[in-house]
């Protein structure tokens, strides 16, 4: 399981990672990414639908992919594996009911006969 946790340790920092560049790639709403790789790029590079809409495509799937890391790294750091004790195979001896004290008389009080 341990391996399985590591895995998803450097998932979740490649995804982290992937969203801070395209984030920082995409430029706002009036500007085209085309124009970072010349005009008439985005046509070709990308696709018919240019580079914004590959640009966030590929965000929204980096970001399922860290909410996805984040939430299997917290389940599997939430069981926590019982290991046996020392005293795991044994049965507890039954205790017998303490016998019945006597009165025990104040030393500052005298003795009273009955």
């Amino acid at each position: 399981m341990e391996w399985f946790k590591t895995l998803l340790i450097v998932l979740q920092v490649i995804s982290a990672l992937a969203v801070i560049l395209l984030v920082l790639l995409q430029q706002g709403k009036g500007a085209d990414m085309g124009a970072a790789f010349g005009s008439g790029a985005s046509g070709s590079l990308f696709g018919a639908s240019g580079s914004a809409n590959f640009l966030s495509h590929a965000t929204a799937v980096f970001a399922a992919a860290f909410f996805i890391c984040t939430l299997g790294i917290t389940w599997i750091g939430n069981k926590k594996e019982v290991s046996p004790g020392v005293l795991s195979g044994t049965v507890a001896p039954a205790v017998a009911p303490a016998a019945p004290t006597a009165p025990v008389q104040d030393p500052s009080k005298p003795a009273v006969p009955k």
